[in-house]
């Protein structure tokens, strides 16, 4: 597996309108998009930069996974997204080089991406995302 790019990085926030102000006033970046992804319980706000983005990640239920990291570590980045070509093979190889996945087999994302957690516990506590577009 190669990572292509950075895809995005994912900022956890309490209230998602406040944040996409200062990223839109302060930095000048222009939303690209809201979506809720249901599944994940978490609504984006997608703020492209060059060839990435800024997704910033708003907790849709108390015990959705976002409102459990702002509860846990705070505001702030909860994660960072790396393309892959084929995500099933990304995922194969991680696992065939020790990484623990948080998934074994690819999910909905947002942004109609499929992807995938490596838990941070083998990758220096960073949460790393997998996606394919």
């Amino acid at each position: 597996m190669k990572a292509m790019k950075i895809d995005h990085i994912g900022i956890a926030v309490k209230n998602l309108d406040d944040a996409v102000k200062v990223y839109s006033e302060v930095l000048g970046l222009e939303l690209g998009g809201i979506e809720v992804v249901e599944e994940q319980k978490v609504r984006v706000a997608f703020l492209p930069v060059g060839d990435s983005e800024i997704e910033l990640l708003e907790s849709t239920s108390e015990d959705g996974p976002i409102a459990k990291h702002i509860e846990r570590s705070g505001e702030g980045i909860q994660h960072i997204a790396f393309k892959v070509e084929n995500i099933e093979k990304a995922i194969e190889d991680m696992k065939n080089k020790g990484m623990r996945m948080i998934d074994e087999k690819p999910r909905y994302g947002a942004g109609g991406a499929r992807i995938a957690f490596v838990h941070p516990k083998t990758t220096n506590r960073v949460l790393v995302e997998l996606t394919e577009r």
